[in-house]
């Protein structure tokens, strides 16, 4: 099989297209012919050496990716022949491997694609999904409610747009670029509006006609969050989940008089409840996809062009979530 692999840490050109061994499943696993591989940020950070919030830097040489869809087309001991074939996709937590024309995966992990679901965008769900929604859990969104959206092009974005919509707020999503920006009105924003341009938020006040935002979601922090921030009156919320525009690492989150702040780490998903909150949020995220209230945008590279992907990523220049297709 063909797969992308990192030999050395550092920048993009370091992932290399290369034949390799196909691999086996053992027991309980099962091995997916992948259409699609998802590209996250912290996949560009965990390239580069640095560990962000994944437990540790993973052993050289590796295959990156932590979410595939494919069709099963092997099975290890324990794993009923009858499986072959069945579209599947799953989050493979912080193991690594998905950027791969095939992998292996533990059976507990996967759930079968719904019908009418394509490849990337159960792929754009499994993950980015469910992120979406177990961030949106911690704002009380209704008819009353100014929903400000940084990044709103991009993969998680996109989707709090359409959650936020759903419930009746007015939503106000920020974009850079001419381009973006008409993607996040074709979205269904209230407002779109270009945060490279001066004077941007005189734009937000001036169509809200003296009404506050009640919540930002940040997923960027700098410039662009600090003034979103400016716009909440008082008891609004700043929900922070992300420092995209300052770097993976980011800095402090900084703090605003009269707003309530609430940092989102990584743990915040394992706050959703039951014995398993990660699994009932991909099924979630998955039947919502299904049903049609949720439409990820998702932006494809060929599996062969990974470094070009995590380099569009990196510098802003994508929209929706990032899918590698073989």
């Amino acid at each position: 099989m063909h797969a992308i692999r990192l030999h050395a840490f550092g920048p993009a050109d370091h992932l290399r297209y290369e034949e390799t061994a196909d691999p086996v499943p053992g027991p309980g696993q099962v091995r997916i012919a992948v259409r699609a591989a998802g590209v996250h940020l912290l996949d560009t950070a965990l390239r580069e050496g640095e560990r962000g919030p994944a437990p540790a830097r993973p052993e050289l040489p590796t295959v990156p990716g932590r979410e595939v869809a494919g069709v099963i087309d092997a099975v290890g001991d324990g794993v009923p022949a009858g499986r072959l074939g069945e579209r599947v996709v799953a989050h493979l937590g912080f193991a690594p491997g998905g950027y791969a024309e095939l992998t292996v995966v533990a059976a507990s992990r996967l759930h079968e694609i719904p019908a009418g679901l394509d490849f990337a965008a159960a792929v754009a769900m499994i993950g980015t999904g469910r992120t979406a929604l177990g961030i949106a859990r911690f704002a009380v969104l209704g008819p009353d409610s100014v929903a400000v959206i940084p990044a709103a092009a991009g993969g998680i974005g996109t989707l709090l747009t359409q959650y936020a919509q759903h419930r009746g707020a007015t939503v106000i999503g920020l974009a850079g670029g001419p381009e973006k920006t008409a993607r996040v009105a074709a979205n269904g924003a209230d407002l779109a509006v270009d945060y490279r341009l001066p004077g941007w938020p005189d734009q937000v006040r001036s169509h809200l006609g003296g009404r506050a935002a009640t919540v930002v979601f940040d997923g960027v922090g700098g410039a662009v969050a600090r003034a979103a921030v400016a716009l909440l009156g008082p008891g609004g919320r700043h929900l922070v989940f992300g420092w995209s525009g300052a770097g993976i690492r980011g800095g402090r989150p900084y703090l605003v008089e009269g707003v309530s702040e609430q940092v989102l780490g990584p743990a915040m998903l394992a706050r959703t409840g039951g014995p398993d909150p990660l699994r009932t949020l991909e099924l979630r995220a998955l039947a919502e996809a299904a049903a049609g209230r949720l439409r990820p945008a998702v932006q494809r590279f060929p599996l062969a062009e990974a470094a070009a992907a995590h380099r569009a990523l990196k510098t802003r220049r994508t929209i929706g979530k990032v899918v590698l297709e073989p």
